[in-house]
């Protein structure tokens, strides 16, 4: 994305008008320009808690995301603010400022949920911001969190049941940054300093016992525990005197609180290294055009009634990325056979090998555009396609021979029939004077060189077609007793035989030549397909052991906290992971 394409400042991505959330098409195309990676970081909070001043900070500029110094809240919606990545000139950083949750004059929080679980969808570092401390009032606003298992599904299949869909939200959802403000405690656990990170921690700690009050502690902080593996934690001092908080964005930095400065900029630092690019299941890099088809795919959903899932958006933007990788591919081939292809080609293998060179390089850059292409259709499609082109090649060669053959012969042969017009070979011993003349030109006709493969057929129609006028001079030639005559019309009936016979076998070899070339075209597409596979097995295997590990390690804390039923609950879990690994292992065979 050229740095003039940058945003002066944040757009709508999704508006909420009355309670329907509806896509903005400017930002679209805002994201269809973006070709590089991109870091997402959305953040998410009660309305009026500073969120959009930390936005501001992170996109490097004191005004953009509207603050709103009034009790009102400011954003509607979720708006977007697409700007180059300080630390790594091949990503963009898009941040997602979301409207305040738990705005007393919406008086339905229906819309809060959907916006808190599109900002999970989308970003890849989710930042919720909440003001003083991590207590159960805090917890308690976070009950979103708690209701994402009725707001997003992993996968499409209805008979996948709850436990089975949550437990893969793990390996999807964005990393977990809790924004503390205006906090005012000391960091200290039995007069022992600890760090924001260890504060949140020990905030997540669950309490023993299975009353309500119990449970009702315990699930936030299991929700969170469980789908956000990698937590930080940041508490920011207030940034300045009460009186001066409505005009924060106009302040210098040496208005603000020191402490606050330093604050921030650790955060943003953070923010900028730590930040991963945001990574769909399969290991699916998301860019500027990938996260648009996210952010419709959603909507669509939500607006129909549907839970947004992720399976679904992923087989979303395969659809539109593999139909594009198989056009990408055929232009790849047609602009090289367009090179290296000269018609005529001598041989009918000639013009195939040049086929196989280019559709290897065309198969091998749909692998590279394509990904979860179920049961290969659009290999199949870019298959047919490469096929139907070679063959266009091949009745293209087939013209471009017989028209430069027939062309040919008329040069060679027009002044011999202009001969025979005037009547120069109707006389005694004007037949073998034909017959010693068409010798001498047919061997002109073969030393001429690339006719291409159809001279052999052009020529024998040629002759065939002058059998009557040969014949003629034949009949008429006094010189040639009858018996002579019978005889050189058995020698010419042979000698055209002989031809046909040649042409047969030259057909049948072509014929040989191109089912030969269906195979190995078979087995390319088969090679290539095989190598694919394997890569994504690899990188299946990768991310489900890199979830088992995350789950493990949250049974061993469940276990040390002296939390059975729980830990218990997560084996289901660890052993449902452990079937994918050992069917991601045991790939079977590639049939296209």
């Amino acid at each position: 994305m050229a740095s003039e394409t940058y945003m002066p400042g944040p757009v709508c991505l999704i508006e909420n008008v009355k309670g329907q959330l509806k896509v903005n098409q400017e930002a679209l195309g805002i994201l269809s320009a973006i070709s590089q990676p991109v870091v997402v970081v959305a953040i998410v909070g009660l309305y009026r808690t500073g969120k959009s001043y930390l936005m501001n900070k992170l996109a490097g500029k004191k005004k953009g995301f509207s603050l709103g110094a009034t009790v009102q809240s400011h954003t509607k919606g979720i708006w977007m603010w697409c700007v180059p990545h300080p630390k790594d000139s091949k990503r963009t950083l898009v941040l997602m400022d979301t409207e305040g949750l738990g705005d007393v004059e919406k008086g339905d929080n229906q819309n809060d949920s959907w916006i808190f679980a599109l900002a999970i969808l989308l970003s890849s570092t989710f930042v919720y911001n909440s003001m003083g401390t991590i207590n159960q009032q805090a917890m308690d606003q976070l009950h979103y969190v708690t209701e994402l298992t009725d707001r997003i599904r992993a996968k499409s299949s209805p008979n996948t049941n709850e436990v089975q869909d949550s437990a893969d939200f793990v390996s999807f959802f964005p990393d977990f940054v809790w924004t503390l403000r205006d906090f005012s405690l000391v960091l200290e656990i039995d007069g022992e300093s600890i760090s924001p990170d260890a504060y949140l921690e020990n905030s997540l700690k669950l309490m023993q016992g299975t009353s309500e009050k119990a449970k009702n502690y315990n699930l936030p902080r299991l929700c969170i525990r469980k789908f956000f593996p990698k937590k930080k934690c940041f508490v920011f001092d207030r940034p300045a005197q009460r009186k001066k908080l409505a005009r924060l964005e106009t302040l210098h930095e040496d208005e603000l609180d020191p402490e606050f400065v330093e604050q921030a900029a650790e955060f943003c630092s953070y923010i900028f290294s730590s930040s991963r690019t945001k990574t769909l299941p399969g290991g699916i890099q998301v860019n500027g055009p990938r996260l648009e088809t996210l952010v419709q795919t959603y909507i669509a959903a939500i607006t129909s009634g549907d839970l947004p899932c992720m399976e679904n958006a992923v087989l979303a933007l395969a659809q539109i990325e593999n139909s594009a990788a198989v056009q990408k591919a055929l232009a790849h081939y047609e602009q090289q056979m367009g090179q290296k292809v000269q018609l005529p080609t001598d041989t009918l293998q000639e013009l195939l090998d040049l086929h196989r060179a280019c559709e290897r390089e065309a198969i091998e850059i749909f692998m590279k555009h394509s990904f979860k292409d179920v049961e290969h259709v659009f290999q199949k499609k870019l298959k047919a396609q490469l096929e139907k082109k070679r063959d266009n090649f091949c009745e293209r060669n087939k013209k471009a021979s017989s028209d430069l053959c027939s062309a040919l012969l008329q040069e060679i042969f027009s002044p011999l029939e202009e001969e025979v017009k005037q009547g120069i070979y109707s006389k005694p011993g004007g037949y073998r004077l034909l017959l010693q003349k068409v010798q001498d030109l047919k061997k002109k006709y073969h030393e001429k060189p690339k006719k291409g493969i159809q001279a052999n057929e052009v020529l024998q129609k040629y002759m065939e077609s002058k059998e009557d006028m040969t014949n003629a001079i034949l009949q008429t030639d006094q010189t040639l007793t009858e018996k002579e005559k019978e005889i050189e019309v058995q020698r010419v009936k042979a000698e055209s035989a002989e031809a046909a016979t040649k042409m047969m076998e030259e057909m049948q070899r072509k014929t040989q030549e191109m089912l030969e070339q269906n195979e190995k075209s078979y087995q390319e597409h088969i090679r290539q397909l095989t190598t694919k596979m394997e890569q994504d097995r690899a990188q299946m295997n990768r991310e489900h052991q890199a979830t088992l590990a995350l789950k493990l390690q949250e049974q061993e804390k469940l276990l040390k906290e002296g939390f059975q039923k729980e830990s218990k609950k997560l084996q289901k879990e660890i052993n449902d992971t452990k079937d994918k690994i050992k069917k991601a292992k045991s790939g079977g065979c590639v049939i296209l």
